[in-house]
């Protein structure tokens, strides 16, 4: 059983690591080639060579779902900012877990030892 010091602790080292993640950004990063409507383009031919490589950012916010093209100039900064913001879900849940133990450990502390059911 984990004790109360080592809960706390846990959290601190969560808290300090959440102070460190840097820009979060929440979303998927997808990369698309197109195919373009004129006649005699290089897309048209076979094999076809395609338009791209194009990249959006496909995110939920507030119950609406948008998507965003990056261009690849900002693609490393996007990336960063997606990974720091799937670190900082990891670790919000670890501060959950590590915060509703501790709760418990201190409200119940040492539960007492089940009573024996007296037979008469």
């Amino acid at each position: 059983m984990t004790s109360e010091a080592e809960l706390v602790r846990r959290i601190e080292r969560i808290k300090a690591d959440l102070a460190h993640l840097g820009d979060l950004r929440p979303g998927t990063l997808s990369m698309n080639y197109n195919v373009c409507g004129t006649p005699n383009c290089r897309c048209k031919a076979d094999p076809p060579q395609k338009h791209g490589p194009y990249y959006h950012l496909s995110y939920t916010r507030y119950g609406k779902s948008r998507s965003e093209a990056v261009h690849p100039e900002h693609l490393v900064q996007v990336r960063a900012q997606t990974r720091n913001y799937q670190k900082f879900q990891v670790l919000i849940d670890q501060w959950l877990d590590a915060s509703i133990e501790l709760d418990r450990l201190r409200r119940l502390g040492n539960p007492p030892a089940p009573r024996s059911r007296r037979t008469t």
